[in-house]
């Protein structure tokens, strides 16, 4: 199918919502890479959220545009991608986030906005739109991720035990200092899987609309933009998420933050490489509760620990739904 001509003013608007969800998704994923050195008094908030932004942005030079290539080619069938299923797609990741941020959830930008561009595509062309191989790989990560973070927390939770004969001060002391390290590796991750998701996304409305040639990379002024949008919504933090993250799922001592985010910077890593689109709150949420269980099992509050798995299997649906209405809705705005 060859590219439908648009006007400038209706790409530059849906350019400009894309930057803005990508805003909100540092906002509102900051408490993904601040909760655990902020509440175990490692960085105050203002200094961690610096400090998260920083490495948000760094994480431009660090990891290839893979992610970018599954959002931008690899989940709908480029030829079905017009201005409308962009449109839709946004309008419903937005609606999930904001819902979610004022009720204190953490769940799925990243899942909101694949579920925004599965409802839209499909209200326009149907299931036969979807690209089967990107859309069962990023819905079994959904399971994959947590799990994967679950376990490195508490395999390092066990190796970090090799510690316990030195003096609780001494331990303490030492995993403050790591936790920077591990903090800064975790904000890496989250703003190498998270930016790129909206790169992809504008790759995708590029192409659509004849802006950018189908075999061109995305232009380098979308990459830098959507690495210094999410730098820029992780320093104004989503504070109502911080707490749920931080201390309602299990509380944490350096040790266990620093453990916790190191297992969660790995599976990042993992899945960047392997250009799939992950939850930064999947994982990282696994990854503290996996530390905290090494604990005891009583240790991890598990009620809170199951509403956010409830939130996590409603976000694509959700999002799909809404972004469905919003299809239909932006062709009579932009036909």
């Amino acid at each position: 199918m060859e590219p439908v001509q648009v006007a400038f003013w209706v790409v530059a608007l849906l350019v400009v919502l894309a930057v803005g969800f990508d805003f909100m998704n540092g906002f509102h994923d900051a408490a993904n890479s601040i909760a655990t050195v902020v509440s175990t008094g490692v960085l105050k908030p203002q200094q961690a959220v610096l400090f998260a932004a920083f490495f948000n942005v760094v994480a431009y030079f660090v990891f290839e545009l893979k992610v970018a290539a599954t959002v931008g080619k690899g989940i709908v069938i480029p030829g079905v991608v017009d201005h409308h299923v962009v449109f839709g797609a946004l309008i419903g990741a937005i609606f999930w986030n904001v819902v979610t941020w004022w009720y204190g959830i953490p769940s799925s930008s990243s899942h909101a906005l694949i579920g925004g561009i599965v409802g839209s595509a499909i209200a326009k062309a149907g299931v036969g739109a979807l690209i089967a191989s990107g859309v069962l790989k990023t819905v079994l990560f959904i399971f994959v991720s947590p799990l994967l973070g679950f376990l490195l927390g508490s395999l390092l939770v066990v190796v970090a035990h090799l510690f316990r004969r030195a003096s609780p001060l001494r331990v303490d002391n030492w995993f403050r200092r790591a936790q920077l390290v591990s903090a800064g590796l975790y904000s890496l991750g989250h703003g190498g899987n998270d930016a790129q998701k909206t790169i992809g996304l504008i790759w995708m409305l590029l192409i659509a609309t004849g802006y950018s040639a189908s075999d061109a990379p995305p232009p380098n002024w979308a990459i830098w933009v959507c690495y210094f949008a999410i730098g820029l919504g992780t320093m104004f933090g989503g504070w109502r998420i911080v707490k749920t993250m931080g201390q309602r799922i299990t509380k944490l001592k350096p040790v266990g933050g620093f453990c916790a985010e190191t297992g969660g910077a790995m599976t990042l890593f993992l899945a960047t490489a392997l250009g799939i689109p992950v939850s930064t709150t999947h994982t990282i949420t696994g990854a503290i509760v996996g530390v905290g269980s090494v604990r005891r099992a009583s240790a991890v509050r598990w009620g809170v620990a199951g509403n956010i798995v409830w939130a996590w299997i409603f976000t694509i649906p959700a999002s799909a739904l809404v972004a469905g209405v919003f299809y239909w809705i932006g062709r009579a705005l932009f036909p």
